[in-house]
């Protein structure tokens, strides 16, 4: 597991600007929680716009509305993640201009390799085995190593220069196993990740329904951990139900209350996504920069908070038909 101060269980509930300002710094490494458009940590993502927090490097599985978000309001400088979409709503479009312009750094990996470097940060490691990228153009730059390399003194050449320019990956032959490939991925311990969940206690333990993807590995990876949730619940409702904890409070440094802290992306169990207010911020995407900062200005900028946000973009009607909506499907 990652290394930790000790925790005592003390109530971590602030609001999102307290916990943004407190725990986000320029330059920081962001994971990233949600997925497509379900569960997107919405909330805490707009007040690290409305705080114009930079020079970000944003991580994730799969990176999608909050992550475009950020990269239109020009606060990233760098990705990796294993895939950036909207599902039907299309690509991420701020974020493929700025790849292909050049402004924006991307490391492309699966989202089996992305957890898995969560993983290695999560224990303690260097790195974490996996066979996810081979056969695939992802590992075309990385670097083949050899147990026999080692004894020859050319791993010592080979790991120097991966130390002036690390390699996202690195193939080595299987120890017991020889001419068996397998990928080494580094680990990955963001300075802190952001996550909109259901249900949370006080002191920060957090209940997830649903998918949960990348994010257990990833909250226990990070140095800080920033959640929003639905819910607020008492410690006793917890703890009648300890197997539903997903992640225990240690790993937690500050709960944000936020009811649809995650529209216009859907939560399990709460509400349906936004198809409107989805495709009429991809429509701004889609037109350029310009559009961006408009859409930015009315959704965030001129907003105090993410609840005028709601106020002004949905309404209680709206929201209302998407709760109704979950309750269908349900």
């Amino acid at each position: 597991m990652a290394l930790r101060s000790a925790a005592r269980p003390a109530p971590k509930v602030m609001t999102a600007a307290e916990a943004v300002a407190r725990f986000v710094r320029p330059g920081s490494v962001l994971g990233m929680g949600g997925q497509n458009i379900g569960r997107c940590p919405q909330a805490l993502t707009f007040e690290i716009i409305r705080q114009r927090i930079g020079d970000l490097t944003v991580v994730g599985c799969n990176l999608s509305l909050g992550m475009d978000q950020l990269v239109g309001a020009g606060l990233v400088r760098r990705t990796a993640s294993g895939s950036g979409n909207l599902e039907r709503f299309g690509v991420t479009y701020c974020w493929r201009r700025g790849i292909e312009d050049g402004t924006l750094v991307h490391e492309d990996y699966s989202h089996l390799a992305m957890v898995s470097r969560f993983l290695a940060g999560e224990m303690g490691v260097p790195f974490m085995p996996t066979r996810s990228l081979l056969g695939s153009d992802m590992l075309a730059d990385a670097p083949v190593l050899s147990w026999g390399a080692r004894a020859t003194g050319g791993a010592h050449d080979a790991a120097a220069a991966q130390r002036a320019s690390p390699p996202k990956a690195v193939v080595v032959d299987n120890p017991w196993a020889p001419g068996e490939p397998v990928v080494l991925v580094p680990a990955l311990q963001p300075d802190v990740s952001i996550v909109h969940v259901q249900r949370a206690d006080p002191l920060g333990n957090v209940v997830i329904e649903g998918f949960a993807t990348h994010e257990p590995e990833m909250l226990r990876a990070s140095q800080t951990v920033i959640v929003s949730c639905e819910e607020l619940v008492p410690t006793d409702a917890i703890r009648a139900a300890p197997e539903r904890t997903t992640v225990p409070f240690l790993y937690v440094d500050a709960v944000v209350v936020a009811p649809f802290g995650a529209y216009p992306t859907s939560v399990y169990g709460y509400y349906d996504y936004d198809a409107a207010e989805v495709a009429r911020y991809q429509e701004a995407a889609r037109s350029g920069p310009a559009a961006v900062a408009a859409y930015l200005q009315e959704a965030v900028w001129d907003c105090a908070t993410f609840d005028d946000y709601l106020a002004r973009c949905a309404g209680p009607a709206r929201l209302e038909a998407l709760r109704a909506a979950m309750r269908e499907v349900l």
